[in-house]
């Protein structure tokens, strides 16, 4: 979610200003794709290396999650998402986190669309966590090294138990994927717009939906011949 930094200073605002409005796309998009049975979302909100901001700018962003946490609730039940973080949980603050988990637990029960929040989220550091797990099984004798797989490997991931990612939608015309689910995205289909994540709206969902739609996935394959 790129450019909310941005959308603020081009309109002479502070970046706070940026990210406040940002919750309001982010609860436009949820609406969105639960409307159109989209079955996963995940939201890239902070990265392990987003610490590097200003600690005011830091302090915010964290006070603005836990209010979206504790003020979604309610709307998270009535469209039955369910609520999921992926992400390092040490340097959280104790709020937030309490205001995440609380939330998860509320919305455990949902059948509907799973809302996966990035938050202090590293695709590097998860794959060394998921190798060290399988190092330490190996060492310990309980898991033979030759039966390590893609699926075992998988299973250590943080994102254990979901569905690879389809498409990839980047803001902010960002040509890169920013250390984001790097081993899930293998084969997610990329889409890139110039929009700044507060600008980015059901329609350019709609756009990006289309895009994917139109694409054929081969996955090292031939195709249709």
């Amino acid at each position: 979610m790129d450019g909310n930094g941005r959308w603020a200073q081009s309109r002479g605002l502070p970046r706070i200003e940026g990210h406040r409005r940002g919750v309001t796309s982010v609860r436009r998009i949820t609406e969105e794709c639960v409307r159109r049975g989209v079955e996963q979302l995940t939201l890239y909100c902070l990265s392990s290396e987003n610490w590097r901001r200003p600690q005011p700018e830091l302090t915010f962003l964290m006070c603005l999650l836990e209010q979206y946490l504790v003020e979604e609730r309610d709307l998270l039940m009535e469209q039955r998402v369910r609520l999921s973080m992926i992400g390092r949980r040490e340097g959280l603050p104790a709020d937030t986190l309490a205001a995440l988990d609380r939330t998860a637990e509320l919305t455990a029960g949902n059948d509907g669309m799973r809302l996966c929040l990035a938050i202090n989220y590293g695709a590097r550091a998860e794959i060394v966590e998921a190798a060290r797990r399988l190092a330490r099984a190996a060492r310990d004798g309980t898991l033979d090294p030759e039966l390590i797989d893609e699926e075992r490997f998988a299973a250590q991931l943080d994102t254990a138990g979901s569905t690879d990612p389809d498409l990839l939608i980047r803001t902010a015309g960002e040509m890169r994927v920013s250390n984001f689910l790097l081993w899930q995205i293998s084969y997610a289909e990329l889409w890139v717009t110039d929009a700044l994540w507060p600008d980015f709206d059901e329609v350019r969902l709609d756009a990006a939906l289309a895009a994917y739609a139109s694409r054929e996935r081969r996955f090292g394959g031939l195709g249709k011949l």
